[in-house]
């Protein structure tokens, strides 16, 4: 039987291997991982990740071809496959900080491998990395190899949070990057073979190690810069009147450009965009492309840009400040069918707030308060490092309140922001809301998911991102 083995089981190493289990029953799968609380989460009723339709695949396979494990060396040793899937943060101090990518983790998982290992193995990179760490891989595991024989292959994982596993299921392509050597492509077959029991050969992509790598952070790139484009192109609407849903309608219906990714909203988040941009604007300055730098850089400057927009124009509308008024935030996930909130929008919204001297009471139906607290009291890119370097109890602030229901969110709220698109947000009873609310009562609409003309006939001042502006707001100060 073939033994894979995954170290890390976080947002990518939990659903890839839970689906390549169900896909592959003849294949044993162990996810490992050094956090015990982790992997007892994955061993119980209530996963530590919340992704539609994993739970029924982890309770389907579990204890039969897929097992969550701390005993990270002994799956190591046992495995012929190995995939990697540690984090790769940005770097907050050294050489390359903010923008390099730390691959402490990757570099002490490849020295274990090495130690442990008793055969020859496939090593598989499926962290998002910077172009030419497998030579990096390569050459630790040569120096320590023991005449063991290892192959690195990268294999980016392109999921998308909220629809990961239909995106296992159904992928456009599966990229795999190895070796132009015999035993290089023997590894890339080893693992197509793996990915043939359900993925379509034709969608099966094979390149090598550095076209693999870059595809990754180019993908994520070029993604974040459409989200980037429509954003600006939403400041430029409601400065002349135009709807960026229109807009974005018919330039999307151009063929050559396509409707997806052209919704304007408080700005992009997750775990990916912006480190993966950081480490791309950090690879061509290292290789002396500064003005490819630059370009890419205005990606995060625009993204920027968006959330500080969007926290002047609810304080300029409210009377040029919030100090004192209980603002309601629903949604903190940085989107919709996801408990993720790593780079989210709403963190960066929520700050701004909080440094006016608002009063917020938050509600999202998948982040826990303690996950919000958390958030709340970290610095920038911290989120992604090991917990025991994350403040251990955030500091209790009296501003933030966090609640379980969005009525009583918006209860005796002076406003209301919408940062998470989730569905039940788009059924609300808002004539309900509009009773209990302070006067004027205020909508911020970060994601365009409310009717504006229907919330206007309740009563609400409404700003909705890109859309013509309210009269009300016409007469408040520019905002920058």
């Amino acid at each position: 039987m073939v033994k894979i083995c995954c170290i890390g089981a976080g947002y990518v190493g939990g659903p890839t291997m839970a689906v390549i289990a169900l896909k592959c029953p003849a294949i044993e799968v162990a996810v490992v991982d050094i956090s015990v609380a982790r992997i007892a989460a994955w061993n119980s009723d209530q996963l530590p990740i919340y992704e539609p339709g994993l739970e029924d695949i982890v309770k389907q396979c579990r204890g039969k071809n897929l097992f969550f494990s701390t005993e990270v060396e002994k799956h190591v040793s046992e495995a012929d496959i190995i995939f990697v899937s540690v984090n790769t943060p940005t770097k907050t101090r050294g050489l390359g900080a903010g923008k390099a990518a730390d691959l402490t983790y990757w570099e002490s998982a490849a020295r274990m491998i090495a130690d442990v290992s008793m055969n020859d193995k496939i090593v598989v990179e499926k962290s998002t990395v910077p172009v030419k760490t497998a030579e990096a891989i390569e050459k630790i595991l040569t120096h320590n190899s023991k005449g063991i024989k290892y192959q690195i292959l990268s294999n980016p994982e392109f999921l998308a949070e909220g629809t990961a596993i239909q995106d296992l299921f159904n992928p456009d392509r599966v990229l795999i990057g190895g070796r132009d050597t015999p035993e290089g492509q023997k590894a890339i077959q080893a693992l197509k073979e793996v990915y043939a029991h359900w993925v379509p050969e034709d969608n099966i992509i094979c390149t090598n190690l550095w076209s693999a790598e870059l595809s990754k952070l180019a993908a994520n790139a070029f993604l974040a810069q459409r989200i980037s484009s429509v954003n600006a192109m939403s400041a430029l609407c409601e400065a002349t009147g135009a709807d960026v849903t229109q807009v974005s309608h018919a330039v999307g219906k151009d063929t050559r450009i396509g409707l997806k990714f052209l919704n304007a909203s408080v700005g992009f988040g997750g775990s990916c965009f912006q480190k993966d941009i950081l480490n791309l604007v950090y690879i061509c300055e290292c290789n002396g492309l500064i003005e490819v730098a630059n370009y890419w850089k205005q990606v995060i400057k625009v993204n920027d840009y968006q959330k500080n927009r969007f926290v002047n124009r609810i304080v300029s509308s409210m009377f040029n400040t919030v100090s004192g008024k209980k603002i309601a935030i629903l949604g903190f996930a940085f989107k919709k069918d996801t408990g993720d909130t790593r780079e989210t929008p709403a963190n960066d919204v929520c700050k701004g707030l909080l440094g006016d001297n608002a009063h917020l009471s938050i509600y999202d139906p998948q982040v826990t308060e303690d996950q919000i607290q958390k958030d709340l009291s970290m610095n920038k890119l911290e989120w992604d490092h090991p917990i025991h370097v994350q403040p251990m109890s955030p500091t209790v602030m009296k501003q933030l309140n966090v609640v379980w229901d969005a009525y009583e969110a918006t209860k005796g709220a002076h406003g209301l922001c919408l940062l998470t698109e989730w569905d039940e947000f788009k059924t609300l009873d808002f004539k309900k809301i509009y009773d209990n609310m302070q006067k004027p009562a205020f909508v911020f609409d970060g994601r365009n998911i409310v009717d504006v003309q229907k919330l206007r006939e309740i009563g609400f001042i409404v700003y909705s991102i890109g859309k013509p502006l309210d009269g009300w707001l016409k007469d408040m100060p520019a905002v920058a």
